[in-house]
Formats: C-alpha cells, sequence, structure tokens
C-alpha cells in the first residue's frame, strides 16, 4: 500500500472565518492548478456567515479538499493547525480572499527545484474590494521594500503570509507558533533565513491580493512603542527557539 503522506507534492493551508464572500474565487483558482496527489488542508475558525456550507460542498466533490475545525484561539492557532495537518513536501500559504494566478504553484515549485532555499515568497498585484482589474498598487515588494536577511526582516517585516510557499523540513523549527509574536508569517520567514541562510524573494506577482473592509492584515504603521515591544518580544522567542532547536529539546 502506497503511504499518501510519501505521495504528496504540495499542501496548501489555508485558514477561513466569514469569508464566504469571495471563497469560491480563491479556492478555484487553487484547485485548478494543484495535482491529483496535492491537497488544500482548510481550518475553519467557526465562521457563522455560510463559509462553512461552502467549504462542506467543496470537500464533498473535490478528495483533494480537507477541512479541519479551528482550535477558536485566533488566526495565529488556526494557521499552525492547517500547517500542522499537511502532508506535503512543500507547503503554501493562503487566506481566504485573494486569488491566486495561473502559474503561481509550478513558478515556485520551479525555485525549490533550482535554489537551496527552505522560503519562498513572491511579489503580489493588490486590488480592492470585487474587481480584481482595478490594480492599486502594482508591487507589494516595492510598498514594503521586501527581500531577505533575518536583521531586516525582524526591523521591518516583509514577509506576507499569502505570497509564502516553504518546504516540509521547517516545520520541526516552527511549530509551535508561540502565542506572544505578532505575525506568524515574519516568524516562518526569519526562521527560514536562519536555517537556510537565505530566503528567496521572487519578483513575480504571482497574486492579486484583495483590499477590504474584513482583512485580517493591515497595510499600515503601528505606533514606536508597540512596534519596539513587537520587536523585543519577537527576538525574545526567535532566540529561545534557536537554543532549544540546538540542544535538540522539546519546543
Amino acid at each position: 500500500m502506497v503511504n499518501r503522506e510519501e505521495t504528496v507534492r504540495v499542501s496548501v493551508a489555508m485558514v477561513t472565518y466569514n469569508g464566504a464572500a469571495y471563497l469560491r474565487e480563491q479556492i478555484d483558482s487553487i484547485l485548478n492548478q494543484l495535482g491529483e496527489q496535492d491537497e488544500l488542508v482548510i481550518s475553519d475558525d467557526g465562521s457563522e456567515d455560510g463559509t462553512r456550507s461552502i467549504l462542506e460542498e467543496y470537500k464533498e466533490k473535490n478528495r483533494r479538499v480537507r477541512l479541519l475545525q479551528g482550535p477558536g484561539q485566533g488566526i495565529k492557532k488556526n494557521v499552525e493547525r492547517a500547517i500542522a495537518n499537511t502532508r506535503g513536501r512543500y507547503i503554501f500559504l493562503a487566506d481566504q480572499d485573494d486569488i491566486w494566478m495561473p502559474d503561481k504553484v509550478e513558478r515556485i515549485l520551479k525555485v525549490f527545484r533550482e535554489q537551496k532555499v527552505s522560503v519562498a515568497v513572491h511579489d503580489a498585484r493588490v486590488f480592492q474590494g470585487e474587481d480584481s482589474s482595478h490594480i492599486q498598487m502594482d508591487s507589494f515588494f516595492a510598498f514594503r521594500s521586501s527581500g531577505p536577511g533575518i536583521v531586516k526582516n525582524i526591523v521591518k517585516n516583509s514577509y506576507i503570509g499569502c505570497c509564502m510557499a516553504f518546504r516540509r523540513e521547517l516545520l520541526k523549527a516552527l511549530l509551535p507558533i508561540p502565542e506572544q509574536i505578532e505575525m506568524h508569517d515574519q516568524w516562518i520567514g526569519v526562521l527560514g533565513d536562519y536555517y537556510a541562510g537565505k530566503s528567496c524573494f521572487l519578483p513575480e506577482p504571482l497574486l492579486l491580493y484583495r483590499r477590504h473592509g474584513d482583512n485580517n492584515s493591515a497595510m499600515v504603521h503601528y505606533g514606536v512603542w508597540r512596534m519596539v515591544r513587537n520587536r523585543l518580544v519577537f527576538i525574545y522567542f526567535l532566540g529561545k527557539r534557536i537554543m532549544c532547536l540546538r540542544r535538540k529539546n522539546s519546543c
């Protein structure tokens, strides 16, 4: 008997919460480029707007869709739930309301084949609301001055979860995600920089990033004291995790 965990190439880890308005467009854009042995793992964190029924429908029709019940402890723990239940060699993160470009998966897999990196992140175009042709920003990389580097991304994070993918080997370092840190994407990206030396920032817009009133992530800056606090907390838990892994203890 073939072990399915050995045959899954790509796992997409998606988290949902009251995302019915744009969910179908995103799921279709993902499934259209996954192979038969790939999977879309969705952790729904108690949606009350019809999201769950949409997800159940996709699960019934497509065996590549796996549906989980979220822990009800916020987005970081829901992301952790989805990631921890993936089985693929390459793990892609996905929000519930964006649109993947048709060649996203193959372009990122090409990066992993050709470069010794544990994390790949690509550029995105930003649009508002329902009209994906109305582009407000041609490059998220330009907006965030995106690029690799541990110090750079601690000082100013340029990782964005919906544009990230990483090798399965990184799971042992990044899980569990500390509850106290601000952003899971920064945690994954910086740990990837630490283990592989440098992440790949691919300057190609492989995603249409939707902005609307319900987004969890914000394209605004916090106040100075909150930014300082967030960085100090991040550094503390990053150092703690690195020391833990060096000692090969349970983290």
